[in-house]
């Protein structure tokens, strides 16, 4: 059964998602795109158009909403008809376009956790702070809402999900470890929206290990991983969404999440930080005129969509997962590997963006066909992985798998 989209979202990873959705309307029905910047959608769709992208002939429209009102986005829901919203805005509206599809029956999806902007990495599980508490909500309106379903929250949740069901036994740990090892060319640049990518950063690095939330700081914890395709890098531990949802599941299981940093990232991040220039909190100049010193920061780097057209190399993002099979020790480490410059062929976008943006899209595939329409709330491993998997294999994002046994594709025909 068709079900028409509403992505909510104007940048880089709504350009993957329009587009990908785009590739599949025949599945999925009528596409609308809306941001607050409405010329951002008409941009995206006409690069839709331009790359020839829509598999039918099919509505594909751009709309201006302000993801923060809620009665703006149940307007505009209701008027478009949209069954399933994927949300890839800010991470400060998903609450809001949360209750608008609670209170419209639409199915929701989002990539990444709600996020306070008076607030700066609040205590654990993180989505029991804002997400969780709409459960019953979605439950009694029979709203699937599928959270963090891009790919670090969301296809590494899967990854976790699958090594328990199909390669061990038991599970005693889960080392998510996401490497960007391309390079745009920029001096300085984030790959997402800076001020999240900052304020990600600046607060506290949970994980759980031994059977509770334990506190680093960032950039204390560092390991060498040496990786298929991208060979050995240094990541360090980090905060991250999908820590909160998975020790909820396998709280006997350690959890932790490390993302590969350069010396030159360190040192300027440590730099801005030091100075003050990642704060939240509004300071006055000289001329008496207020301003937020993260949000200049943002202003002066390159918008991360920039950065598409000559970004090389690959990303390795992937679960290394230990436990036992057969009452012995062992590890596996499922993992995809994508490459920055296909993805721009393809889509317009860098990597980031990319394996951000597929997922979403596969996952809007599933609700509409009824294979993950669940009519609740769920993070990504309350779900059957497999279809989920066999279906980013298809549409862009194959899994590869690495143990014992060898290093192989992942195939469940």
């Amino acid at each position: 059964m068709k079900k028409n989209v509403l992505i909510i979202g104007g940048g880089g990873v709504a350009q993957v998602v329009a587009h990908k959705c785009a590739q599949h309307n025949d599945l999925l029905g009528d596409l609308h795109i809306a941001s607050r910047t409405k010329s951002k959608c008409d941009a995206i769709i006409a690069s839709v158009h331009e790359k020839g992208a829509m598999k039918v002939p099919g509505t594909f429209e751009a709309h201006a909403v302000d993801a923060m009102d809620t009665a703006a986005v149940v307007a505009l829901i209701r008027q478009t008809g949209a069954q399933i919203v994927i949300n890839v805005g800010s991470a400060f509206v998903n609450m809001y376009v949360l209750d608008a599809c609670i209170e419209t029956g639409a199915a929701y999806m989002d990539t990444a956790i709600h996020e306070d902007p008076e607030k700066i990495c609040e205590s654990p599980p993180w989505y029991g702070n804002y997400e969780w508490k709409k459960r019953e909500a979605c439950e009694q309106a029979g709203v699937t809402a599928i959270l963090g379903v891009g790919f670090d929250p969301g296809v590494v949740n899967a990854y976790a999900r699958l090594a328990a069901d199909e390669y061990l036994d038991t599970v005693a740990s889960i080392d998510i470890v996401d490497i960007n090892a391309g390079s745009h060319g920029k001096w300085f640049a984030t790959n997402f929206d800076p001020e999240i990518n900052f304020r990600e950063f600046t607060g506290t690095v949970y994980s759980w290990q031994n059977g509770q939330w334990q506190s680093n700081k960032m950039f204390e914890v560092g390991q060498e991983w040496d990786l298929p395709v991208v060979g050995k890098q240094k990541a360090y531990m980090t905060g991250h969404d999908e820590v909160h949802s998975l020790s909820a599941r396998f709280p006997e299981a350690d959890v932790r999440f490390w993302m590969g940093f350069g010396d030159h990232y360190i040192n300027v991040f440590t730099v801005l930080k030091n100075l003050g220039l990642l704060s939240e909190q509004p300071v006055k100049t000289a001329e008496g005129q207020e301003v937020i010193p993260l949000k200049v920061v943002k202003a002066v780097l390159p918008d991360p969509a920039s950065l598409a057209p000559n970004y090389t190399g690959k990303t390795c993002i992937g679960d290394f997962v230990r436990g036992t099979k057969d009452g012995k020790p062992a590890e596996v480490f499922v993992y995809n590997v994508a490459d920055h410059k296909e993805a721009y062929e393809e889509v317009g976008s860098q990597g980031i963006s990319y394996t951000a943006g597929v997922p979403p899209v596969a996952a809007a595939i599933l609700v509409a066909n009824g294979t993950w329409d669940v009519k609740k709330m769920a993070n990504v491993e309350d779900l059957d992985p497999k279809p989920f998997i066999s279906l980013l294999n298809r549409i862009g994002l194959p899994t590869r798998v690495k143990d014992a046994d060898g290093d192989r594709p992942v195939d469940f025909a």
